[in-house]
């Protein structure tokens, strides 16, 4: 059982987890949602086409301006409290590194901390425990946050993958995390280049088999496009099959951009692995 906020997903019940960027510089959208109503009415979508959870970020992840503390609160805690108000019953992501931001949008009403930078503040897993929320576990190896991959090896990626999500796992268990709010994420991209990405998707079922519930962040990411030689706005088929291949071994929860796209491929896979009824079957019957 994965339980997040008021929800809870049964073991092969995958979970959409919609990314709604507070930023003006985003890889991928540009800003589109850095103001209140357009973010708004993209949540909204994102529900209506089967995200259970919203996760909001107020620094993107790659090199940029300086984001300090205040101004990364100042672009999520309000609009955390906003989504609450308007969709008491969806879970609230926050995608953070920092220890006072996950403090102030717990306080929000945020109901899971995003760590996409592999626990580089020990004290958001203390804030995660002290609040009752979710925590994400993920592999960066060892990057500071906002910076680049350069010429980064691995004896093996998966066994630092494993070696790292699960330290932190156990870690915001010991401090008090519930076992049951807690994910790992192999971090694609993330002090990764493209093989390792690729690597790590391939042996994605060695985390599966780890018991943890597997998050997966794969939209339209620089694996994507290098492997395919796509730009940002062409990764979209890439994206999704790496989508159905993460599901056939496993992976839990999916933080996407195309919440609609990603719901097919999941039941579509659901259905082929034999957890889901086709919606309707009457080929054959008349």
């Amino acid at each position: 059982m994965l339980r997040l906020g008021r929800r809870e997903f049964g073991a092969h019940e995958p979970v959409i987890m919609a990314i709604v960027n507070r930023t003006p510089d985003s890889f991928y959208d540009q800003g589109a949602t850095f103001h209140d109503e357009p973010a708004l009415a993209r949540v909204e979508q994102a529900v209506a086409d089967g995200a259970a959870i919203i996760d909001i970020g107020g620094v993107k992840a790659g090199p940029g301006e300086e984001v300090t503390a205040q101004e990364e609160a100042r672009r999520t805690v309000g609009f955390v409290a906003a989504v609450r108000r308007r969709f008491p019953d969806v879970v609230i992501s926050v995608d953070t590194w920092r220890a006072e931001v996950g403090e102030a949008v717990c306080e929000a009403g945020a109901d899971v901390l995003n760590d996409a930078w592999g626990g580089v503040d020990p004290r958001l897993a203390e804030v995660a425990a002290r609040y009752g929320a979710g925590l994400v576990c993920t592999h960066a190896g060892g990057a500071e946050p906002r910076t680049r991959p350069h010429r980064v090896t691995y004896d093996d990626v998966m066994a630092d993958i494993l070696r790292v999500t699960l330290g932190l796992a156990e870690r915001a268990a010991d401090l008090g995390v519930p076992r049951e709010s807690i994910m790992i994420d192999p971090g694609h991209d993330f002090g990764k280049n493209t093989r390792h990405s690729l690597e790590a998707t391939r042996r994605l079922g060695e985390m599966v088999d780890t018991g943890w519930p597997v998050l997966v962040s794969l939209s339209n990411k620089d694996f994507v496009g290098e492997t395919l030689d796509r730009p940002v706005k062409e990764r979209v088929v890439g994206t999704l099959a790496t989508t159905a291949v993460s599901a056939w071994l496993g992976a839990r929860v999916y933080r996407v951009h195309e919440v609609a796209e990603t719901r097919q491929v999941l039941d579509m896979v659901s259905s082929i692995a034999g957890h889901r009824a086709p919606a309707v079957a009457r080929r054959g019957l008349a």
